[in-house]
């Protein structure tokens, strides 16, 4: 089966060894995603919605790119730095997936890779046999 490694141009990239997503089959699996624009730079510092907003736009890029739309996410696992920004994270995750609902999972963490994150955000999703 093939392997489809979609890349976001994120200079962790290649240091770490990752893709942004993967899919195999109908799977497609979107790695921790954080706040960050193309030379690692934090994206909104201090505002977990807007935050929020710009994991989840990275997100629907890398399901695009791997043929897949938010409406086939299954799966969200959404880490945050401080349970304090919990309500404005949901708000912003309720923003795409009100309608969608996958199951997610919401997790207070000690830290990210730069204390100006608050939020990384994983999505799984899983394309149905009809829209191959």
């Amino acid at each position: 089966m093939e392997r489809l490694l979609i890349r976001s141009g994120s200079p962790w990239e290649d240091t770490v060894g990752f893709s942004r997503a993967v899919r195999v089959g109908q799977h497609v699996w979107v790695a921790g995603t954080a706040p960050v624009d193309g030379k690692g730079e934090p994206i909104a510092p201090g505002d977990a919605y807007g935050q929020t907003v710009a994991v989840l736009e990275k997100i629907k890029t890398a399901l695009d790119g791997a043929g897949a739309k938010l409406e086939h996410v299954v799966r969200t696992r959404i880490f945050i730095t401080d349970m304090n920004v919990e309500v404005e994270v949901g708000r912003a995750h309720r923003r795409f997936f009100e309608g969608i609902r996958p199951a997610a999972t919401m997790v207070a963490i000690s830290g990210l890779v730069r204390p100006e994150l608050l939020v990384e955000i994983e999505a799984d999703a899983f394309v149905h046999d009809q829209e191959l």
